[in-house]
């Protein structure tokens, strides 16, 4: 009997329509186009408008990496959305999609591990396809980051930002997804995180306090450049390649120092690279798959080609997929 593989086999990306440039941010805090790009690489970024959600944004993905996988609603028949910031606390992001989409009576449900919730949902509906359970899978990840950013703080408002990725899953005898990796490290919940939630703040959000991310930026830096490292050598081990195999690295887009320094510690030029913080900033749950939509339409990565995905989120989380495409 030979072996089953799930295959990526569409994908898509959506982002909202407003630009916020970092002249913009100028004129909003104390900061400058060359503070910003010096220290994160970014140059804009999307922000969700008034109308724009979630939601509505994984949407838009979805229904972009469906029509390039040639797929229908009733193909589908499981639906992954990886979030940190649900339009709702119920119901979830995915139903909400599914309902959309006019898929029916089919598993969907939303995770969150932060910026890895892309990298968790890719792994679990992997598993799904490589045991038989789902023949095409939709696999999201989105964030509407800004909702939850102090517009006074520097050091976060500069870096997050809105937008979608999501990719179809297909079974296959050929390898597509080789190996998937996640993993989590609770002790650092203080480096990066958010002060409120449903069971411990409430009643503090209702009375109109104040929240937004925080965030120690020097200490995450330091362990996600060392985490990251680590995590492509043991997804390329496990899966009994080298560095040397890899044709592109498709990185977590959290800071372009973050990147550069993983891809050092690989030996990996940066033309072997997928960058696009410029453009979008740091999306969450959405950099990868937009980091991967935007590479395969440009033309740059092409089938056949080996690619290592991973991620890095507050927790800490982190998640890898081998991919050839």
């Amino acid at each position: 009997m030979s072996r089953l593989y799930s295959r990526i086999v569409g994908t898509g990306r959506c982002v909202p329509e407003k630009i916020l440039t970092n002249a913009d941010l100028e004129k909003m805090v104390d900061t400058t186009d060359e503070w910003i790009r010096t220290r994160t690489g970014i140059h804009q970024r999307h922000i969700a408008g008034p109308h724009e959600t979630t939601s509505s944004l994984a949407l838009g993905a979805a229904r972009q990496a469906m029509q390039a996988a040639g797929v229908s609603a009733s193909d589908i028949d499981f639906v992954v959305v990886g979030t940190t910031t649900p339009d709702l606390v119920f119901p979830n992001v995915a139903t909400q999609v599914s309902a959309a989409l006019g898929i029916e009576d089919r598993p969907a449900f939303s995770l969150e591990t932060a910026c890895s919730s892309f990298m968790y949902s890719l792994s679990i509906a992997d598993k799904f396809v490589r045991c038989g359970e789902a023949q095409c899978a939709l696999v999201i990840g989105a964030d509407t980051l800004s909702r939850i950013v102090d517009w006074s703080d520097r050091n976060t408002c500069v870096l997050f930002a809105d937008g979608a990725g999501a990719v179809i899953l297909k079974p296959s005898s050929e390898p597509g997804i080789l190996t998937t990796h996640i993993s989590a490290d609770g002790q650092y919940k203080d480096l990066l995180y958010f002060p409120m939630g449903v069971s411990s703040g409430w009643d503090r959000l209702r009375a109109g306090d104040a929240a937004a991310i925080q965030m120690r930026g020097n200490e995450v830096f330091k362990v996600a450049v060392k985490t990251l490292s680590a995590l492509a050598e043991q997804t390329l081990e496990k899966a009994g390649l080298s560095k040397q195999d890899l044709d592109w690295l498709v990185p977590h887009q959290a800071n372009l120092r973050i990147i550069d320094a993983v891809a050092r510690k690989l030996d990996l030029p940066m033309e072997k690279v997928v960058v696009t913080i410029q453009d979008f900033g740091n999306t969450s749950s959405a950099a990868v798959p937009m980091a991967l939509d935007v590479a395969i339409r440009d033309g740059r990565m092409r089938p056949g080609q080996l690619a290592l995905l991973e991620a890095f989120g507050g927790g800490f989380t982190w998640g890898s997929a081998l991919v050839r495409l």
